[in-house]
């Protein structure tokens, strides 16, 4: 395809969602103080493959020396984790974040989404195929064919260990408290995977939220957040979602809005960028993105009230959209500390991507698992039973390596042991 004509410093792809975060492409300044957290960068020693590499290029395709469906931008664009932890150390707050999703919906405008992608996100976006979806995933994983074939290799064998991984040992119900609500009414997100696969993480999360005065409200027709999507590409799906979730969490009148995946929470505080265009939705999304916040944000400002020992050892890991995406970074280790006799031991590079971004270790499965690798590694220096971290996607990645690997260590969410702490105390 010819490369059109384009005056200096003119954009040449006006409208588009990359036009509108030029002033983010254009506020950095190629320091290179991102190149060493990006697990991209550090993986493949590849400067198209870190940050600022990545914004040059999408300088080009707004300045019209490269189109958008060229692969010397997509195939750098499509490695990308998104994990932004390139964010956290730019010292010219370059939102990198907004720009790799408004670049992927750019691409998609052009090129379409890959066909693994594309199949996973039509599930996640039409509610039927979320429950068939989820309700399978509970068969194979009850009858032990997950686990079976969860050694095989290539992309269905790691899905295999993804969801043998989310498997959870019975334990007597969870006996909830009756909340004065003195500290607020809370609705909770109980989003898709952690509903379909991590129940016992949601009922954890409403026993403890609960437990430390907080009244939980039901938010009925409340859908998937809508940040695989946006990830992706697919905003207009991103944004259906999003307005089906503000509508739905607006009923409940609650004044704070529980979230116990990290991914999800960073999406829903962002609805109010995600709908900032549109007339209808823009007020009504930011005020609903004022009131999210993750579960150990909650449970911090209560205390957390401490529950019975649990003796475990437990290295953090933290999840990339809490750590750098929300700037989350003590909470969760309040949440842990409230356990008593529980030992936090350090994990080198916790606040570094595990590899699972969403479905990137489906749709880039070799550069993922060399980021696995990478955090394999670390796990294996901690000598932790328990890896503890607050996302669905890095309880899978994680969790598939750990099984993969013969590892006896297991991961788990803060909550949840949490949560152990104070069923041990209430025990008769």
């Amino acid at each position: 395809m010819s490369t059109p004509d384009v005056v200096p410093g003119e954009c040449a792809l006006p409208g588009t969602p990359l036009a509108r975060e030029r002033a983010g492409v254009d506020a950095c300044v190629h320091c290179g103080f991102c190149l060493q957290s990006c697990p991209t960068y550090l993986t493949l020693e590849d400067e198209n493959d870190s940050p600022r590499g990545r914004i040059l290029l999408m300088r080009t395709v707004l300045e019209g020396t490269l189109q958008p469906e060229n692969a010397s931008v997509t195939t750098h664009i499509d490695r990308c984790l998104g994990c932004r932890a390139c964010e956290t150390v730019c010292p010219s707050g370059v939102p990198y974040g907004h720009l790799l999703e408004a670049t992927r919906a750019t691409i998609a405008g052009r090129r379409p989404i890959p066909f693994v992608a594309r199949m996973i996100l039509a599930v996640f976006g039409h509610q039927p195929l979320l429950d068939l979806a989820m309700a399978g995933g509970r068969v194979l994983r009850a009858i032990g064919i997950a686990r079976l074939l969860a050694k095989v290799p290539g992309r269905i064998g790691f899905g295999m260990a993804m969801l043998a991984s989310t498997s959870r040992p019975k334990r007597a119900p969870f006996r909830r408290t009756t909340s004065s609500g003195e500290r607020g009414r809370v609705a909770m997100l109980t989003g898709c995977v952690m509903e379909g696969l991590f129940d016992e993480a949601n009922r954890s999360t409403e026993l403890t939220i609960e437990s430390n005065g907080y009244a939980l409200v039901d938010a009925p027709g409340q859908r998937c957040c809508g940040a695989l999507h946006a990830h992706a590409g697919d905003d207009q799906t991103a944004r259906r979602l999003a307005r089906a979730n503000i509508a739905a969490f607006e009923r409940t009148n609650a004044e704070y809005i529980c979230v116990n995946a990290a991914g999800c929470g960073a999406m829903m505080k962002d609805y109010g960028h995600l709908l900032a265009d549109d007339p209808e939705w823009a007020e009504r999304a930011a005020r609903v993105s004022a009131k999210v916040r993750d579960v150990s944000e909650l449970l911090s400002a209560a205390g957390p009230e401490h529950g019975a020992p649990v003796r475990v050892r437990v290295a953090y890991d933290a999840p990339c959209h809490l750590i750098h995406a929300q700037r989350i970074a003590a909470a969760p280790i309040d949440v842990l500390r409230a356990i008593p006799e529980l030992e936090l031991v350090p994990l080198n590079e916790y606040d570094v991507c595990c590899g699972s971004a969403g479905i990137y270790n489906l749709v880039e499965p070799d550069t993922s698992n060399a980021v696995l690798d990478r955090k394999m590694a670390n796990i294996g220096a901690t000598d932790a039973d328990v890896i503890a971290t607050g996302n669905p996607g890095c309880l899978m990645q994680i969790g598939a390596g750990l099984l993969r690997s013969g590892s006896s260590v297991h991961a788990r969410h803060p909550v949840e042991l949490l949560a152990e702490s104070y069923a041990k105390r209430a025990a008769p």
